[in-house]
C-alpha cells in the first residue's frame, strides 16, 4: 500500500508505470524536477523518496480536489521546502519556473489522461457508467462544461471533436443526434447522452465508442490538446541537457503529439535544419523503445490498459 501525504493512495489513484517513469528520470539527489500531473500523489512520492536535501520537486494539478487530498497532511517524505505544489494547468509550466526562480530542470514526469479518481467519482460526469451532470472540467472554477458544448456547439463543430478527439465513424450522425435532441429538452447528464448515443453506435462496440465519445467531450472541454502541446514545448525549453522528459499517454492522439516533440523537437514534427548542411536538428533525443504495462499491472490497474511511456533526453544543442 502506498502513502502520499497521509492518504492512501490506492483509494483516489492507481499509478501506472511507477517505477518505470520514476527510472526514467534518471534521478541525481540534488536535481530540481517536476511532476506536471499530480493526481494521487504516487509519482511525486516515489520521486521525493530519491531527492536528497536539496533537491526539490514541483507538482503540477489544476484539480482542487487533488490538490487539498495532497496538502491536507505531510508525512516524513513530504515534509520541507523540497516539495512545492502548483495548482494550475501544466501548459503555464515555464511561467511557474520563472516565478519560482527555476532556470532549468533535471526531469519532468507526465501522466496524461484522466486519473481513476475521476472515473470513480461519478459526480464529475467522466463516465457512463453512473448518471451524473455532465461536467467533465478538470478545474471547475470556470470554462463552457461538456453540457454547455452539446447544448451550443453546431453540427459541424460537434462532428469535427467527435471525428478528431474520439475517432469515431459515427461523428456527424452523433453531432446530429444532439442538435436535433436538444431541441425538445438539454443534454445535462451522462445518463441521457448515453441513451441518445446507444442507438447510434450499436451493441457490437457499445461500451468502447461511448468512451470514445466521453472522451472527445473531455479533451475539448479541457482544451487537452492545445495544454499538452504548450506543456510538451516548454518542457524541452526548460529541461537543461542531460534532463530527462518521461510521459505516459493513453490514446493516439497525445502519443503522437509526444513522439513527434521527442523525434524532432516540435508538435507538428517539423525538425530545424541545420544552415549548412540541411541535418535535421532536434533538442531531445529518445532513450530507449516504449514501454508498455506488464501482465501483472495490466490485470490490477485497468487503466494501465492503454498506456504508453516514452522517455527522451536533453541534447546540448
Amino acid at each position: 500500500m502506498l502513502y502520499f501525504c497521509g492518504m492512501e493512495t490506492e483509494s483516489y489513484h492507481i499509478p501506472v508505470l511507477l517505477s518505470a517513469s520514476v527510472e526514467g528520470l534518471k534521478i541525481r539527489q540534488d536535481g530540481t524536477y517536476v511532476d506536471v500531473t499530480l493526481g494521487g500523489g504516487g509519482h511525486s512520492r516515489h520521486i521525493l523518496q530519491q531527492l536528497g536535501p536539496k533537491g526539490r520537486l514541483f507538482s503540477f494539478d489544476q484539480d482542487a480536489d487533488a490538490i487539498a487530498r495532497c496538502a491536507r497532511e505531510r508525512d516524513d517524505v513530504c515534509l520541507g521546502e523540497r516539495w512545492t505544489l502548483i495548482r494550475s494547468n501544466f501548459r503555464y509550466l515555464k511561467n511557474w519556473m520563472r516565478y519560482y526562480g527555476v532556470e532549468a530542470i533535471d526531469g519532468l514526469l507526465a501522466d496524461l489522461g484522466v486519473s481513476s479518481h475521476h472515473f470513480d467519482d461519478g459526480s464529475r460526469g467522466f463516465s457512463f457508467r453512473s448518471d451524473a451532470p455532465l461536467d467533465m472540467r478538470m478545474n471547475q472554477q470556470g470554462g463552457l462544461t461538456a453540457a454547455d458544448v452539446l447544448q451550443t456547439y453546431g453540427v459541424e463543430q460537434l462532428t469535427s471533436l467527435f471525428r478528431l478527439y474520439g475517432e469515431l465513424r459515427q461523428a456527424r450522425r452523433l453531432a446530429e443526434a444532439v442538435v436535433k435532441a436538444r431541441e425538445r429538452q438539454a443534454i445535462t447528464t451522462t445518463g441521457q447522452l448515453a441513451e441518445l448515443f446507444r442507438p447510434i453506435l450499436g451493441r457490437e462496440h457499445e461500451k468502447k465508442d461511448l468512451a470514445r465519445a466521453f472522451q472527445a467531450l473531455r479533451i475539448e472541454v479541457n482544451h487537452e490538446m492545445d495544454a499538452l502541446s504548450a506543456m510538451l514545448q516548454a518542457a524541452t525549453d526548460v529541461l537543461r541537457p542531460g534532463g530527462r522528459l518521461v510521459v505516459i499517454s493513453y490514446h493516439s492522439l497525445e502519443d503522437r503529439l509526444v513522439k513527434n516533440v521527442m523525434k524532432s523537437g516540435s508538435v507538428d514534427g517539423t525538425a530545424t535544419q541545420d544552415a549548412i548542411f540541411g541535418h535535421a536538428l532536434s533538442p531531445l533525443r529518445p532513450v530507449g523503445k516504449p514501454i508498455t504495462p506488464a501482465s501483472d499491472e495490466l490485470e490490477t490497474n485497468p487503466r494501465s490498459r492503454s498506456a504508453k511511456l516514452r522517455v527522451a533526453e536533453r541534447l546540448d544543442v
